[in-house]
């Protein structure tokens, strides 16, 4: 009933003549919010309950702006290939000279990690991190800010490909890249998609206000990006102790590919069981 309200002040504000009608629901749901979320999860069984039922609903519910993200990324990686194999100059512009010329010399430097493997695994996290937030970021750009960052990041993965392969590095390359990767790419990919959705309210809000329309696409926004979270850490640590060291790379491929179909089924499955967080509810929410 809660959510029908909503439903219906939403319809009701679009319509002038319901003004009247508007303003008796706005405090009807008003009234009625305390009551409805009275014994929401506080505490650690807040976090329990974000990460078990609303980060995985929350994704299903926005799928189609981190697919919009991926295919971005995708389309970089596409022309850094593409630019690299007509242009090998464009190799050292992009990647440097020292890192092209190690690349030559057939050495990964991600052999560096293996001695400072702590202070390597603190700083990979707090990086990922901090890219994750600056795409989420760009979409208060109107998601322009998103599109060139995660353009960018793909166009690098692209080139850094391309001049392994040519040094006969592939398979060294996409060994490391494999454990940590399979976390660390859709959690790009989902922060990439949480910009896109900011935007989307910004740019588009539909029958809404704009307030409005901001303040459920933020919601949704800040629920996929504190989602990805937890998954740079177990990223990070795996890149710093695991991806660069001497471990078979089969071992390495089993276990980027075991964590892939473990986060998918976890994104697919995991709070089907409970209502979902729905646009309506969360506009009922603002309006309280």
């Amino acid at each position: 009933m809660y959510r029908q309200t909503a439903a219906d002040l939403s319809t009701a504000r679009a319509d002038p003549r319901s003004a009247t009608l508007a303003r008796y629901l706005n405090e009807l749901l008003g009234r009625a919010h305390n009551h409805v979320y009275t014994g929401a999860p506080t505490g650690a069984r807040g976090v329990l309950h974000f990460y078990a039922r609303r980060f995985p609903q929350v994704f299903r519910e926005t799928w189609r702006y981190t697919a919009a993200a991926t295919l971005v990324f995708v389309a970089g990686a596409t022309l850094g290939v593409l630019l690299s194999i007509t242009d090998p100059a464009f190799n050292r512009f992009v990647l440097g000279v020292d890192m092209i010329d190690t690349i030559d010399r057939q050495q990964m430097w991600t052999h560096s990690i293996v001695s400072i493997k702590p202070l390597a695994s603190s700083g990979i996290m707090t990086n990922n991190i901090a890219v994750s937030f600056m795409t989420f970021a760009g979409g208060m750009l109107g998601g322009i800010g998103t599109l060139y960052s995660m353009a960018m990041n793909g166009l690098l993965i692209g080139v850094v490909a391309t001049a392994c392969q040519r040094a006969g590095l592939g398979l060294s390359l996409w060994s490391f890249v494999a454990g940590h990767g399979s976390l660390e790419l859709p959690s790009l990919f989902i922060a990439g998609g949480a910009g896109f959705v900011l935007g989307r309210g910004m740019l588009v809000p539909g029958r809404l206000s704009r307030r409005d329309s901001l303040v459920i696409a933020g919601r949704q926004a800040v629920s996929l990006l504190l989602g990805v979270i937890p998954l740079l850490v177990i990223a990070g640590i795996i890149e710093g102790f695991v991806s660069p060291t001497d471990l078979a790379m089969s071992f390495k491929f089993l276990i980027g590919g075991s964590l892939f179909v473990l986060l998918t089924l976890y994104l697919l499955v995991a709070g089907r069981h409970t209502p979902p967080a729905s646009a309506a509810s969360l506009t009922a929410d603002s309006e309280s």
